[in-house]
């Protein structure tokens, strides 16, 4: 049941519990995305098969991230928790991960090599119970203005995890499938279980007097529900983009440094600003905060083109991380500050939602080399405007009814 509610802004060993569990959000999907097409090739599948799960496991995602927040509403309502929701949705993704790698002990015959696919499309599902429930937890542990400040936390864990991809990707492959995917499971369990350790139905208590730069929504709005998808697909679009573009960049006109390095530099700045960006957005307020990060990653589209000097690169890459982390840090929060608090699972789910399409989109008509660098930069700015657009008729829309 629902603890009684406690005058603290911020129940930090909540969201650093929480931060534990999206650190070993990421850290999954690292291992996944570095292993995929290996497990794939060995049992007989083409490379492009890679391409074509992803993106059928985003368009299960795409619906089944609002669906099972709402589902975790209902059960906050009718029992006062979310977290036996919770934990069995870890259960089954932690289960259904280690199984992938299994494959291996089971032979690869015709048929048999076909429950791969299925054992990946089952883990990608598993995952989608429990991440909009289990993140929506935020807007309980913090003030709706003290948002972008627990926010940061979970921004700086999770930066740090996805550094692992471009800076560690040879130690984790060095691992073998088997300890990587049990690594990975035992992660996320521990995560749970320190999320269980430190009461995770505590909740602080409501000042709406404190509450300027976000007054809760009286509720639902499809507006606003459209503004947080909007969002999602926006953020999530140019960021892929970005990310891919910028080592391309690299390799064409700068030789002297590994992209790797700086990929993972950008994740290193992403972490590091983390902190500071949650309290600039606390003082400034969050959709302005959100604002003047997209504002400044459109200008680095336009300039990360026509890099062509190491010191120059490495310096794009801690300002890209940077600008990153001002929208990243308040991404959650927007969404939990457009939909009541009974509804953050809901809010949560329609932006992760958003974020699957355009993994979808990337995966389909972007990922490879057929366009240039210039035209998937140019994309990568329209996908950070049309974020832009969501963020600032959310804060018009406010405004206008105030």
């Amino acid at each position: 049941m629902t603890k009684t509610p406690t005058a603290r802004s911020v129940l930090w060993a909540q969201v650093w519990s929480l931060a534990s569990m999206q650190g070993a959000i990421t850290l999954m999907w690292v291992i996944y995305n570095l292993y995929l097409v290996d497990l794939l090739t060995r049992f007989g599948f083409p490379q492009i098969m890679a391409t074509g799960l992803l993106i059928f496991e985003n368009l299960l995602a795409m619906v089944m991230e609002p669906l099972m927040g709402t589902f975790s509403d209902r059960l906050q309502h009718q029992v006062g928790t979310k977290f036996p929701f919770i934990s069995l949705g870890v259960v089954l993704a932690a289960g259904c991960f280690l199984a992938i790698p299994m494959m291996l002990f089971n032979g690869q015959g015709t048929l048999l090599r076909w429950l791969l696919p299925l054992r990946m499309v089952a883990w990608a599902l598993a995952m989608t119970v429990f991440r909009s429930p289990a993140l929506s937890l935020l807007g309980r542990y913090a003030f709706r203005t003290q948002l972008p400040q627990a926010a940061s936390i979970l921004t700086l864990v999770g930066g740090l995890t996805g550094a692992a991809r471009p800076l560690a990707h040879s130690y984790i492959l060095a691992w073998g499938p088997m300890v990587a995917f049990g690594v990975g499971s035992a992660v996320l369990l521990l995560a749970t279980f320190l999320l269980s350790r430190f009461q995770p139905n505590e909740a602080v208590r409501p000042q709406a007097s404190a509450e300027i730069d976000a007054p809760e929504p009286v509720g639902v709005s499809l507006t606003n529900l459209g503004l947080i998808f909007g969002a999602g697909v926006g953020v999530a679009l140019g960021f892929r983009l970005i990310m891919t573009t910028y080592p391309t960049v690299l390799q064409q006109n700068v030789t002297s440094i590994a992209p790797s390095l700086v990929m993972g530099l950008i994740f290193i700045s992403l972490a590091l600003t983390a902190i500071p960006a949650g309290q600039l957005a606390t003082r400034l307020g969050n959709r302005r905060t959100m604002l003047l990060g997209l504002t400044i990653l459109v200008c680095l589209c336009a300039i990360m083109i026509s890099v062509s000097s190491a010191s120059v690169s490495l310096g794009i890459a801690v300002l890209l991380g940077g600008a990153y982390s001002l929208v990243l840090n308040g991404t959650l929060p927007f969404a939990l500050t457009l939909v009541p608090t009974e509804k953050a699972g809901l809010g949560t789910g329609l932006y992760f939602s958003g974020g699957a399409l355009a993994t979808s989109l990337f995966a389909s008509l972007l990922r490879g080399d057929s366009l240039p660098p210039h035209v998937k930069a140019l994309l990568a700015a329209l996908g950070f405007l049309l974020a832009g657009l969501c963020i600032a008729s959310a804060n018009s829309s406010r405004a206008s009814h105030s």
